[in-house]
């Protein structure tokens, strides 16, 4: 694992493991919660500004490009080969593109994209800018996400559109069963040494 602590992200929790061939850009702007995993090959540009959530993991072969803003809630993620664009060229046939190009000559677009809670977004998903996918939304592999997902549900296709309803008791009720386990009584995440330390007392 990559030692986070020589890493100068803007905020960075306990029990993060960044694998040592993920490459992240701007750290300086990237927050990062609780039991954090990002796997090698992973490609993070911080932009404008990324949130991480606690209990997150972005798999292999992901990219994270356009400079604009991110933001994972708690218990989200993202499976290998998705790719997350928060930003983009103007391709009107006003403006040349691409980051070749000088700047007078160019129109880059910032924008963001925001996954809320509980959401799996499914392999080689492409995720485009100015989205919102809601809470406990599940991906289907290889879908093209470019209108916000509604909360609860199952997307699939290109473009993605909705399939089913996901059912969210069962998820909620294991994510307070998690909560009790993880967080004192203040809100506090306990660390997995801490709790480790805690069981060998109870012995």
């Amino acid at each position: 694992m990559i030692e986070t602590a020589h890493i100068k992200f803007a905020r960075c929790g306990l029990d993060v493991k960044i694998w040592p061939l993920a490459k992240i850009v701007s750290p300086e702007v990237i927050s990062i919660g609780n039991s954090v995993i990002i796997d090698d090959f992973v490609f993070l540009m911080g932009g404008e500004r990324t949130i991480i959530g606690s209990f997150v993991h972005i798999a292999s072969f992901t990219s994270i490009t356009g400079c604009g803003e991110l933001i994972i809630d708690d218990y989200s993620g993202l499976s290998s080969g998705v790719r997350v664009f928060t930003g983009n060229d103007d391709y009107s046939g006003q403006w040349m593109a691409h980051p070749t190009i000088p700047g007078t000559y160019r129109k880059p677009l910032r924008s963001y994209v925001h996954i809320e809670k509980h959401v799996i977004i499914g392999a080689n998903t492409v995720i485009l800018p100015g989205v919102t996918i809601g809470e406990g939304v599940a991906v289907g592999a290889n879908s093209l996400i470019k209108k916000d997902c509604e909360p609860w549900t199952v997307y699939f296709g290109t473009p993605a559109r909705p399939v089913k309803v996901r059912p969210r008791e069962k998820i909620l009720e294991l994510e307070s069963k998690l909560r009790a386990e993880h967080y004192d009584g203040k809100g506090n995440y306990i660390s997995k040494a801490q709790l480790a330390a805690m069981k060998e007392r109870k012995r």
